[in-house]
């Protein structure tokens, strides 16, 4: 660097640097708590276990929410880290910065992978399921109802004593 540094700007682009960092790692748990999720929702999906199922869509609603909300926070958090050349500060700090973003990056495509497998998955057993239920013969069709029938009632009584 040829220009020297005031001891604010080095503590602001070492700040920068962490607050990013930490944003990053929390990103790439959520994507790996993700994958996990999907995973599990895989082998639901196999077991016709809709309960489960159910409950797995929910965590992954929430986690969907939780990775865009932190996604909000780390575009701009990225420019600013661009913008103060905070990476310049110290290149043993950003190696781990680049090394984070290509993990994130790998986590993405292995969640849109995933994702992509469980909505096959879904929509197999979904046609076959449709396909079970056109099959379906009611047994009770051809039958009435015993109260509807009009039987033909008899005109004489008999008793005896």
């Amino acid at each position: 660097m040829d220009q020297k540094l005031t001891q604010a700007e080095l503590d602001e682009r070492i700040l920068i640097l962490k607050r990013f960092r930490t944003l990053l790692e929390q990103q790439r748990t959520k994507f790996q708590e993700y994958l996990k999720v999907l995973e599990a929702q895989e082998s639901k999906i196999s077991e016709e276990d809709a309960e489960a199922l159910l409950a797995h869509s929910e965590l992954e609603t929430e986690i969907v929410a939780n990775i865009t909300s932190l996604q909000k926070v780390i575009v701009p958090m990225e420019a600013l880290y661009n913008k103060t050349k905070a990476a310049t500060y110290n290149p043993v700090e950003a190696v781990p910065i680049s090394r984070i973003q290509a993990d994130l990056t790998k986590l993405q495509s292995q969640v849109l992978a995933q994702n992509e497998k469980n909505r096959t998955l879904l929509k197999s057993h979904m046609s076959t399921l449709r396909q079970q239920i056109q099959e379906f013969q009611n047994p009770y069709r051809s039958i009435t109802s015993v109260y509807t029938k009009t039987a033909t009632t008899g005109s004489r009584i008999q008793v005896e004593v």
